[in-house]
């Protein structure tokens, strides 16, 4: 997953160059959330999974190395309710459980569908995240 937000480059960029605010700080949680359709990642216009038991799921890193950082844990969602989620193509990290801000946004190399009493996991050292 190398895609960062509009939201994200921008506040990285500010901070980084002395421009505008200088404000951003290190999220104190991450979370993953799944989409099931796309238009536009880098505005974080995507369809967010919804259904019974669906909710973002915390996610930690280890320290970067060779500019890539993989997450420490695994990553495992509850079990999808009564009707399933739908066909899951993608995952985003994002600042807050609910609302927020996107921060980085990927395709799965391929999509998963998620079927009731299913359990969506991404195995410790499966998402990695780097800034091309």
């Amino acid at each position: 997953m190398s895609n960062a937000t509009n939201y994200l480059e921008n506040e990285v960029l500010d901070h980084v160059l002395g421009k505008g605010t200088r404000d951003f700080t290190s999220p104190a949680n991450l979370y993953v959330g799944l989409y099931t359709a796309i238009s536009d990642g880098e505005t974080a216009s995507w369809t967010e999974v919804s259904g019974t038991n669906y909710a973002r799921t915390a996610v930690t890193f280890g320290a970067a190395s060779g500019g890539t950082a993989t997450n420490s844990a695994d990553v495992e969602f509850p079990a999808a309710g009564a009707g399933g989620w739908g066909t899951v193509i993608g995952i985003f990290i994002s600042d807050a459980s609910t609302g927020g801000n996107a921060l980085f946004f990927g395709s799965l190399s391929a999509s998963k569908q998620v079927d009731e009493a299913d359990i969506f996991t991404i195995v410790a050292g499966n998402l990695s995240v780097s800034l091309a």
